[in-house]
């Protein structure tokens, strides 16, 4: 999926961006490129990438979070150290606000981006409220894009029920995914199944991303 140096992660809150910006982040490092991740998700205390720091940097991967992040601070702030991700050659991900509100942090930005060849993908979830309709979805990315100042390059179909979820969801979804696709005018850089379903949707859905699950509840 990725393509350029610098990749940015958006989506509705339940879209499981996190977990797909965890699996890219791996990904990288195993192929032998240089990750720095950076958690830009100041709204939502709930499965922020910083939550994983240790297994990414036991892998080698560098983690800039929130200062005050898992603390009893309730607005915690992005360090200075974020700036560097601006400059270093190490390959970028940047997990981004699941709505317009967390969006306004990445805006901060603009200046810095604007000098950026980088992709912005846009992760969607048909089964989450507020994105179950192609329309909403499409919406939503209006907000995200004027709230953040930056433009989505693509879609990410990463459509799910979580353990529930099987190759019927998946399936399931794609006719919503190429209707998002139609309305934002965005290609759909991928659709993201659970690995252990890949094997059963080879061949019958494009571009498909299988990631491990990363990212659960407390009580899984």
């Amino acid at each position: 999926m990725i393509k350029k140096r610098f990749t940015i992660i958006c989506g509705h809150y339940g879209c499981g961006k996190t977990n797909l910006a965890l699996n890219l982040a791996f990904e990288l490092e195993k192929s032998g490129k240089k990750v720095l991740m950076a958690d830009l998700d100041l709204v939502n205390p709930y499965f922020r990438s910083s939550d994983y720091i240790k297994e990414l940097n036991e892998q080698g991967i560098r983690m800039i979070a929130p200062v005050f992040a898992h603390s009893n601070v309730d607005v915690p702030s992005l360090p200075a150290e974020i700036y560097t991700a601006f400059t270093t050659s190490d390959h970028v991900i940047l997990d981004v606000g699941g709505d317009d509100v967390g969006a306004t942090v990445l805006g901060r930005f603009r200046q810095q981006l604007d000098s950026i060849d980088y992709d912005l993908f846009y992760v969607i979830n048909q089964y989450r409220n507020l994105t179950s309709t192609p329309e909403e979805a499409t919406q939503l990315l209006k907000e995200i894009e004027a709230s953040s100042r930056c433009h989505a390059t693509a879609i990410v179909n990463n459509s799910h029920l979580k353990e529930e979820t099987t190759a019927e969801t998946i399936l399931h979804s794609l006719p919503f995914a190429k209707q998002v696709s139609k309305l934002t005018g965005l290609p759909i850089a991928a659709t993201v199944v659970r690995e252990d379903l890949a094997p059963e949707l080879k061949g019958k859905v494009d571009a498909l991303y299988p990631v491990s699950i990363q990212v659960k509840t407390v009580w899984e």
